[in-house]
């Protein structure tokens, strides 16, 4: 992924802080918007276009995502310069000690692991522009934009063990190569819901970019 490569994303415990989850798998949280280019209904797949995505990240140190998780929910509860009102999409909890916009927590969140600096965003809501993105307080979180985005996903339900999603990816590779389309990214695996959905009714998916 061009700009996701070294800058992308985690599923993370997003049910246990945002009210909009729920243990029956919608989690009542805006989509990032996409074109929908060519659907295989029997496995599952689609190929789409998703033409702009503004992403704030956190660098992921170590082994943990706990920490970026932190800042990153911080940040879309108040700890950014932003003044705008914000219509919300989900309900979220403001810390005490928070100031400025809460922002409205999108899906999916994205985990790129094959990368040299992994790192987690967040999804920004598609009314934003990089312009109009509230400036983070934490010096060490950044804002990006995706453009042009193309990719082939596959949809899958359980938890996003290596197993599950080892198996999905070769699924969606093997699918690729019968309609003759390039990689040019690493795989990425996505989540909708949190760890308190129950396994069968997840939304999980793993993407992979192409030409």
């Amino acid at each position: 992924m061009r700009i996701f490569g070294a800058k992308l994303l985690t599923i993370a415990t997003i049910s246990t802080m945002l009210t909009g989850c729920s243990l029956f798998g919608d989690s009542g949280v805006e989509s990032a918007p996409y074109e929908l280019v060519m659907a295989d209904e029997t496995k599952e797949i689609e190929v789409r276009n998703y033409e702009s995505m503004v992403l704030v990240s956190a660098s992921i140190d170590g082994t943990s995502d706990n920490s970026a998780f932190r800042k990153l929910f911080k940040y879309i509860t108040g700890a950014n310069e932003g003044a705008t009102e914000i219509a919300m999409t989900a309900p979220v909890f403001m810390d005490e000690d928070q100031k400025g916009t809460e922002i409205a927590m999108t899906a999916p969140v994205f985990m790129a692991e094959n990368t040299n600096e992994p790192s987690m965003s967040f999804v920004m809501p598609a009314s934003f522009t990089l312009e109009s993105t509230p400036k983070p307080t934490d010096p060490s979180l950044t804002v990006s934009e995706v453009s042009n985005y193309k990719v082939a996903a596959i949809r899958f339900s359980g938890t996003l063990s290596d197993s599950n999603v080892d198996e999905h990816t070769q699924i969606l590779l093997n699918w690729m190569q019968s309609k003759g389309l390039k990689q040019v990214g690493e795989p990425v695996k996505a989540g909708y819901n949190g760890p308190l959905t129950l396994p069968f009714l997840r939304h999980n998916e793993v993407l992979i970019e192409i030409e």
